[in-house]
């Protein structure tokens, strides 16, 4: 029952620090490196797809439990500390705009589908 519920925070943590990130990203002072990061991370995170398939015994869950964490990890290390820290303020109360988040959802598909249809071209 106590690993669930760890797992259940540290998921709860992850989430909270996409928001940092994403927040981060909207600073005006933020400089372009950990931008560009920031939006392979999250939509590394809010994809359908990923690396290595889930289905894959053990290895499939690794990219989740360990690559999008050092993701974060290393991006927010990029981050001047000043807006870290206000974007963990405001990360507290933020609320998502869900028209926001059906955009960007459509763009990652279609990034998705123009990967696809490129791939399947060069192989047809």
């Amino acid at each position: 029952m106590q690993l669930l519920k760890k797992i259940k925070e540290k998921a709860k943590k992850l989430k909270t620090e996409l928001v940092v990130l994403h927040l981060a990203y909207q600073h005006p002072e933020t400089p372009w490196i950990p931008k560009a990061l920031i939006v392979l991370i999250i939509g590394y995170a809010l994809s359908p797809i990923d690396l290595i398939p889930d289905f894959i015994p053990i290895i499939g869950l690794l990219d989740d439990l360990i690559l999008l964490p050092l993701g974060i990890y290393w991006t927010i290390q990029l981050i001047p500390k000043n807006i870290i820290t206000e974007s963990r303020i405001k990360a507290i109360t933020y609320n998502w705009n869900n028209d926001k988040n059906l955009k960007a959802g459509f763009i990652i598909v279609l990034i998705w589908c123009v990967i696809l249809c490129f791939t399947i071209s060069k192989f047809i």
